[in-house]
Order: C-alpha cells, then structure tokens, then sequence
C-alpha cells in the first residue's frame, strides 16, 4: 500500500511534490486487467491504486474516512437509504475526449454492480440499493466503482491516459492537460510489473526505477542501509480461513486450539522484523478503537486443554502462496506452534486446502466498508451491523470471528524506497 499511496501521492503532489519527468516505478503485482470492474483480478493495493491514476469515481474518501465530492458534487438519499441521487459534476471529459454523462456513469456502475438499479436522470444518476444503503457514497469510493467507458478501448476519466499497456508487464501513463481536478505535477508515469523485491531493489541502487516495493521484514535494514525507506500503518491482514464452516464442537475446540497456539508476537518480531504488528481482529485498531479487546497472545496451556477435549484431531494440509516469500515462513512457523499443541498441518502451495494463509488489503477507511468487503473476501457472511455505532460494528465483527471460519494473525505495514 505504501507503494501504491506514494505514486499517486506523487504523482498527484499529495506527497514530496516533484515537478515534471517521468516517475519510475516497480512493483511484485503483474495486473492483466486494467477494469476496475474486473472482479476475476487478485485483488491487491498496487491494482487499486493504479486504478485511482486512471479512473475518477463518485466520491471520494478523505483521510479520516469521510466522503467527499468527486464525479458527484454532491447527493441526496431518500427516506430508508435505499434510493439515492447523485448530481454528476459539469465538463468532465473521458481521456479520448468524450463527456462524462449520467449516462455513462449509470452504464459503467451498472457492469460493477449488476444487482443495483441503476439509471440516469438528467444531470443526475440514481441508484436504487436491494436494501437500506447508508453507507453507499463510501461504497462508490471503492476502486472497483471507477467510472469507465467499455466501447471496444477502455477510457477512463482521471488524471493520467493510458498510452502503453503490456498485460501483466508493463504500463506507461501520460498526465492530461484537461483533467478536471488540476494537472498532475509528473508528466508520465512509467511502472514495470512483476518484479520481485530483489529485482527492484537493484533498479532503484543503478538509478533504473525511481520508486519500488520493500519487504516488511526488510523495511527496517533497507534504511539502515541509507535507503529513503516510507512505511504505513498497519493496514493488510494476515489470516488463516478454513475452507468449510465449523463441522462440530469437536472440530470447534481444535480450530480453538490452533488459534492460541500461535505466536503472532514472535512472528513479527523475528520473521518481519518489526514489520506488522499482531492482529486478532479484521479491522485494524486505528480505524475501529477496538481491536486491541480481541486477544493476540499464545497460549500454549489452553491450546492443549482445548486439543485434549478431542479424541483424535485429523492433520489438515495448510495452503499458502509459493511466490510470496513471507506466507512461506509464516506458514512454516504456524505449522511449528500447531506441533507444539498437539496438533498436525501439512504445508502445500496446491489451490485445495484444509486451511489457507492469505492476505487482504484494507479495502476502504471507512469501518463498515472495510468489514463487509474483508468479510466477503474471507467468505465470511455478510456482517450484521445493526447501526452505525462502533458498538455495532464491535458486535458484527465479534460474530464473524465466532463462526471460527477465520483466525486473524498479523496486520502488515507496507513500505516502498525511493530515489
């Protein structure tokens, strides 16, 4: 993330404001769509942000999570939320000249959102919701929501043009003189793909690439090592999933056991270096106030209490991604505190597996937002919350850790190096 908020940072002159050229950047993603819609794409920071370079959505969300005018310069939700109107800002044009229309904007959230009723009206569009929606301009600021144009060349609206587009290799953008929110402060913006951190590191060290991707555990020596190091708070999740629903109060206790048997606190200290910090919850405790309530420390005597409880625990394969050099020691080390409580993970890269590591980036800065989509990506159900009070959001995301389909590890930080 930290990459991926630092080119549009500096590119937009949110961040260190640099003055023309072009901004060479590296990253480990290797995105072979650029649709924001594209829900068959990994998702990932690199492509999210890649997608606000490129395409404007309704709204936007400042710093603290608020919504903020955009495309929409400002809306209006009917009684009961689900029927909303957002008035669609004046001379917005698409990079290839065309206007930004109602119609349009309804066109491109109609392929997002195909259970939505949406429609133009005049200077407006309106969005009709399967339920109450409260939270839907923050929903319309997700990436995924970027207004485009899809007639046989996808255009967007933001403030760069997409003049070279290698799949999975290679993007160049170009900044438009005409964007509606101010010229972008670079020229052009050049990023090369699928380059691990090794690679990236030697083209920032030879002066070939401008901004790159750091390693969380390698975050701290990068600087130490004279490097221009950035890093964020806390923001992607580290979990395990179970790939089915708790089976009994048999299979309950060992998924229990599992849980306190990991030592989370060890994993950042030695295997990232400081890189993160231990997560026992979905949100991260900056967003929500809360998340420190959710334990995070092993305990290896109640891990065997709850594993003596049942007669024989079955050994479950434990997937994790093979390109991602982190998953891999984490893996092995879960794997390790999991032995120590009686208990038997067999490690596998192959796509079916008892249990899996993955990693989910924080989708969006507002809380509800954030839940629901983490909840989705997890598999979890949909998040009951109540009201819009953090005690409601505290209730829905203790129900979904309940279920025992999830067990939070890590919240990694995301650091980038720069010439």
């Amino acid at each position: 993330m930290a990459t991926s908020l630092l080119l549009a940072g500096i590119a937009l002159g949110a961040t260190r404001p640099r003055y023309g050229g072009a901004l060479r950047v590296a990253v480990r993603a290797t995105p072979i769509s650029l649709d924001p819609a594209d829900s068959g794409q990994p998702d990932s920071f690199v492509r999210r942000n890649l997608s606000r370079l490129i395409f404007d959505t309704l709204v936007r969300l400042d710093d603290r999570g608020r919504p903020q005018a955009a495309l929409a310069n400002s809306w209006q939700p009917e009684p009961g939320d689900q029927r909303w109107q957002f008035y669609i800002r004046h001379g917005v044009t698409f990079q290839d000249g065309a206007p930004v229309t109602s119609d349009a904007i309804a066109a491109s959230l109609r392929v997002a959102n195909p259970n939505w009723k949406v429609f133009p009206t005049g200077e407006a569009v309106v969005i009709e919701c399967d339920s109450p929606a409260p939270d839907l301009p923050a929903e319309l600021a997700l990436p995924r929501n970027g207004i485009a144009k899809r007639d046989g060349k996808l255009t967007g609206s933001g403030p760069f043009a997409i003049t070279r587009w290698d799949p999975g290799k290679k993007l160049a953008l170009t900044a438009r003189d005409d964007y509606w929110g101010g010229r972008a402060l670079v020229d052009s913006v050049e990023i090369e793909m699928g380059k691990n951190f090794r690679e990236q590191m030697i083209s920032l060290d030879l002066g070939k690439a401008d901004l790159i991707e750091v390693a969380p555990e390698q975050a701290q020596r990068a600087a130490m090592e004279g490097r221009r190091v950035e890093s964020s708070a806390p923001t992607e999740l580290m979990a395990l999933v179970f790939s089915r629903d708790r089976q009994s109060p048999e299979d309950g206790r060992l998924r229990e056991a599992l849980a306190l048997s990991v030592d989370r606190g060890s994993m950042n200290t030695v295997l990232l270096q400081g890189g993160g910090e231990p997560a026992g919850g979905l949100l991260p405790n900056w967003m929500t106030g809360y998340a420190f309530l959710f334990p995070t420390d092993a305990d290896l005597p109640r891990a065997h209490q709850a594993r003596s409880e049942v007669r024989q625990a079955p050994a479950w394969t434990l997937g994790y991604d093979a390109s991602d050099p982190v998953a891999r020691n984490i893996a092995e080390r879960i794997a390790l505190n999991a032995r120590d409580a009686g208990l038997a993970l067999t490690l596998t890269t192959a796509t079916a597996a008892d249990v899996r590591l993955v990693r989910i980036p924080l989708p969006s800065l507002d809380a509800h937002i954030a839940l629901t989509t983490v909840a989705g990506a997890l598999g979890l159900p949909h998040p009951k919350v109540s009201g819009n009070s953090v005690h409601d959001l505290y209730v829905a995301e203790t129900a979904l850790l309940q279920s025992q389909r999830v067990i939070p590890l890590l919240r990694l930080r995301a650091a980038s190096a720069m010439s």
